[in-house]
């Protein structure tokens, strides 16, 4: 077949295409009209999760699930934007590794409003000037964000998503390499990095600052000190700065573990997780009698954190992670079991755990 040919094809196929997806969107629309009248959330995660699996279990072709997810992506992140303006809140600034995450989730039709803090995502949530927030809770290198962790004991808020996203840092600058005498970036990356660092620039002051960013514009405003970023590719790209090396962390696989904040709970799919935080009484075994009521049931833990509380010196908030969902049968027994040894506890939300 010639190439012309071929092209005519192509073009053909993307008419029908777009026709298809005005379709789609006509019946998303009618969705969104049900979902308004009986007072539903636009936004469903465990609808979505849903869907991706299908369409991938459904794929004879060419197209990798990486690709699949993220042209679907794409495709309810239009639906979302005609139905509501969803609004979208994140640790900023814009380019951060936060704001990355959410768009992989979202999509880049909705609306986005980047927080300077943590505390000021969760109050865009709850006072309904945004829909959803994402927030950082854990990164395989550098453990649990205990900022996040800290919110959610006063929140009303629930975790109905999470996001997975493989951070690779590099060094940036507007100056050669010789030229650094000092690096900027958020403290999780220099503690991703540390032994890059040590090796590569023993002798560089190290200055934390708010988000990686923040470092690029500053390694762009302060070239003439001597001042270099570290962080993403994105964020070189915005301040117009030099890529000098690419994945300087320490571990290949660093991955950060971002959630998705909102007002309502998600419902089981299947394949879900539950974050809960629970305070024991101060009392022998309380702990050790606590944790044997997951045991119990034979629920797995997957992640388990201790926070002070903050109202009691040397008193703790532990913070749990366990696989199911709240309205599983051995799930709910074990959350009820397990209220008998403590003065409180909290679910924190039920949501799909999904590895992308």
């Amino acid at each position: 077949m010639k190439l012309d040919d071929i092209r005519n094809q192509i073009d053909q196929i993307d008419h029908q295409l777009l026709d298809l997806l005005s379709q789609r969107a006509d019946c998303v629309h009618q969705i969104g009209e049900v979902k308004k009248r009986d007072g539903l959330q636009i936004y469903a995660p465990e609808r979505e999760e849903a869907l991706l699996r299908r369409l991938i279990e459904l794929n004879q072709g060419r197209l990798p699930e990486k690709s699949i997810r993220a042209i679907y992506r794409e495709i309810m992140s239009a639906a979302l934007a005609l139905e509501d303006d969803l609004k979208i809140a994140y640790l900023g600034p814009e380019g951060t590794w936060t704001h990355q995450a959410a768009i992989k989730k979202f999509g880049h039709s909705v609306a986005y409003s980047p927080q300077p803090n943590f505390s000021d995502v969760f109050d865009q949530v709850a006072r309904r000037a945004a829909n959803y927030g994402v927030v950082p809770i854990e990164n395989s290198t550098e453990g649990a964000v205990s900022h996040t962790l800290d919110l959610f004991v006063d929140s009303p808020l629930h975790i109905c998503a999470q996001i997975l996203m493989r951070i690779e840092n590099g060094l940036m600058a507007a100056i050669p390499r010789e030229q650094i005498r000092t690096l900027y970036s958020h403290p999780q990356v220099f503690g991703q990095c540390r032994n890059w660092i040590l090796k590569h620039f023993p002798e560089a002051d190290l200055v934390e600052v708010s988000s990686t960013t923040k470092a690029a514009q500053i390694a762009r405003d302060q070239a003439a000190q001597g001042a270099a970023a570290l962080g993403g590719p994105l964020a070189a790209e915005m301040y117009g700065l030099n890529l000098l090396e690419e994945s300087i962390q320490d571990r290949a696989t660093n991955t950060t573990r971002f959630l998705v904040i909102g007002e309502k709970p998600c419902p089981a799919t299947g394949n879900d997780r539950t974050s809960i935080l629970f305070a024991i009484h101060d009392r022998p075994g309380s702990l050790v009698k606590a944790l044997q009521a997951f045991d119990q049931f034979h629920i797995n833990l997957c992640k388990i954190e201790s926070r002070p509380s903050k109202r009691k010196d040397w008193e703790y908030i532990f913070y749990v992670d366990l696989a199911g969902h709240c309205e599983d049968s051995k799930v709910a027994e074990a959350l009820e079991e397990l209220s008998r040894y403590c003065s409180l506890v909290k679910l924190l939300g039920s949501y799909p755990d999904t590895a992308e």
